[in-house]
């Protein structure tokens, strides 16, 4: 299989990580793209043009990065990363998908605001600026006051959790989301000493 990454890309890294977490480094490729670039490579297993972009051996690919995290925690039995559907809502596999829905959300108004920052300063848009940068805060005041972010259990909610913090760090250094958020930032920096965090990290 091929993984389709841009070495900064927050989405990408949490599909990096969980290949790592899994033991899936010797079957999974990994391959560095510019998605505003056409890459031939990206755009033939992504017509979209966006990482990551995980290609089969036979020509099918998959996107979105919650897919493919769950895609490649099939591929293996442990650790089990997204547990069976059961139970209530605020726990187990819901709960998982519900805390990687929090970090999703705040990494796709942080990278609107990356993106936005990036054109003239005379084409941007104050009104979306002030958008997304009022829905990012909310959603990081969401994951510090319902996410459990205390728990030593690893699974794809809380690895989603953990890119939250670096990107910003690396994306919003004027945000200063740690002081309000602490939380979130010791969860971040705990997650930050495992070696697949390592290997993975941005900058």
């Amino acid at each position: 299989m091929k993984l389709f990454i841009s070495p900064a890309s927050p989405f990408a890294r949490k599909c990096r990580i969980v290949v790592r977490e899994k033991g899936l480094l010797p079957h999974v490729q990994e391959i560095t793209a510019d998605p505003y670039a056409d890459d031939p490579g990206l755009l033939q297993a992504n017509p979209i043009a966006q990482v990551p972009a995980l290609q089969f051996d036979d020509g099918h690919w998959m996107s979105d990065s919650s897919l493919i995290c769950a895609f490649l925690d099939s591929l293996s039995g442990e650790p089990r990363l997204l547990p069976e559907p059961a139970g209530p809502v605020a726990h187990g596999h819901w709960g998982v998908r519900w805390r990687e829905t929090l970090a999703d959300a705040a990494l796709e108004m942080a990278v609107k605001l990356v993106l936005e920052n990036r054109r003239p300063e005379t084409e941007r848009s104050p009104l979306w600026l002030a958008r997304w940068t009022a829905g990012l805060h909310r959603t990081l005041d969401r994951i510090e006051a319902q996410a459990s972010l205390d728990s030593d259990t690893l699974d794809l909610g809380t690895i989603a959790l953990g890119v939250v913090g670096p990107y910003l760090d690396l994306r919003q250094p004027a945000l200063r989301w740690r002081e309000a958020h602490p939380g979130l930032a010791a969860l971040c920096d705990r997650l930050e000493l495992r070696p697949s965090f390592i290997d993975t990290r941005p900058g």
